[in-house]
């Protein structure tokens, strides 16, 4: 036989054998061969949202990277959490905010999510109107025109309570012996942080006997530094300026974007540090971390995604809610090693009611 021949019979013996290997035996289940894919199934359908839920910015708009940015973050939250779905429509201006309420009434949004003390009289006018929609509205509360609305949840934060402890950090921190602060408009959530700020500054010159000076706020007289607006950074940078040319080695924008102007010039001169508000900036705007000392915390996220467990739960009713150092609605970013004991003790005599955040109502 030769080798040709030979080979070519051998090819064949082994062919047939695995043909043998791979065959059914006596009518058994066929081999299954390992990782053969199964046929494409069709995609579920998307799951229908639980709730439209819609926010009205104020001017500031939604990467404002503080106030709007954070509110809506409690919407996102609900999205990826409860299966709802998020929308916004931005104010350019204050005329915007009737038009762009009343555009998500004719949507059909479960909960309108309004932005802002200057979205009050939109918001409750709204609220009369159209007493089937869910309404809540931040830093403005329910019955502030002496009305009850059944529809609307009022979101409202103690920040005097938070600001309080950032004044404290600051006159502890200061190495001139002046800290400053400034608001966009004087209104009542803007004057609030500003209150706390200066009575924590001058609740530390008391336990310590210690003379820092706040420039830009007077508690007693409500008159200070105000920009006028929430957007321009340049008169962050003008004001934050200001403050450092006459002393102030920390500063607490309370303006919204504004405040991201002042932390640019505090940045440049080098000399200062800034206290952010709303949300950490550090978080927010890292690229001022560095100049941050610390954030004045008002979680509007959190109060914002609770209304919206609730319109999901069927448990909406109006009223208010009110943000508070007990039940962490504000705080405090940061951590103060050297202060934490005092800060500890501060925190439960504010919650205590023994000491006082700003100026008591007439």
């Amino acid at each position: 036989m030769s080798k040709k021949l030979f080979s070519l019979l051998a090819v064949l013996v082994v062919a047939s054998m695995a043909l043998a290997a791979c065959a059914p035996s006596g009518g058994g289940a066929p081999t299954v061969v390992p990782n053969t894919p199964h046929p494409t199934l069709p995609p579920e359908p998307p799951a229908e949202p639980t709730a439209l839920i819609c926010q009205v910015t104020d001017v500031g708009g939604i990467d404002d990277r503080s106030f709007n940015a954070t509110a809506y973050k409690g919407v996102t939250d609900a999205v990826a959490a409860l299966g709802v779905e998020g929308q916004f429509l931005e104010s350019q201006e204050q005329a915007d905010y009737e038009t762009n309420i009343n555009a998500f009434i004719e949507q059909g949004c479960n909960l309108i999510v309004t932005v802002g003390f200057l979205l009050g009289d939109a918001t409750y006018a709204a609220a009369s109107a159209n007493p089937d929609q869910s309404f809540a509205i931040v830093d403005y509360g329910n019955n502030f025109d002496g009305t009850d609305h059944a529809n609307l949840m009022g979101l409202l934060f103690a920040t005097d309570q938070a600001a309080f402890l950032a004044g404290y950090v600051a006159a502890a921190s200061t190495q001139t012996g002046t800290v400053g602060t400034f608001g966009g408009i004087q209104i009542p959530p803007v004057t609030a942080f500003m209150d706390g700020f200066v009575y924590g500054v001058d609740y530390y010159n008391e336990q310590h006997g210690t003379d820092v000076n706040v420039l830009g706020w007077d508690p007693a007289t409500q008159t200070g530094l105000f920009t006028g607006n929430f957007e321009s950074t340049d008169d962050g940078a003008t004001f934050g300026n200001n403050l450092m040319d006459e002393g102030a080695d920390i500063i607490m924008p309370v303006a919204g974007p504004v405040g991201l102007g002042t932390a640019s010039a505090i940045q440049a001169r080098g000399n200062a540090w800034l206290i952010g508000v709303d949300v950490d900036w550090t978080v927010s705007a890292p690229e001022y971390a560095d100049v941050t000392l610390t954030s004045v915390l008002k979680n509007m996220d959190v109060a914002v995604y609770g209304q919206i467990e609730a319109v999901v739960n069927g448990a909406f009713a109006g009223g208010n809610y009110v943000g508070t150092l007990e039940n962490n609605g504000v705080g405090l970013a940061g951590s103060f090693p050297d202060l934490q004991a005092e800060l500890d003790a501060i925190i439960a005599g504010i919650i205590a009611g023994d000491i006082q955040t700003a100026p008591s109502a007439e």
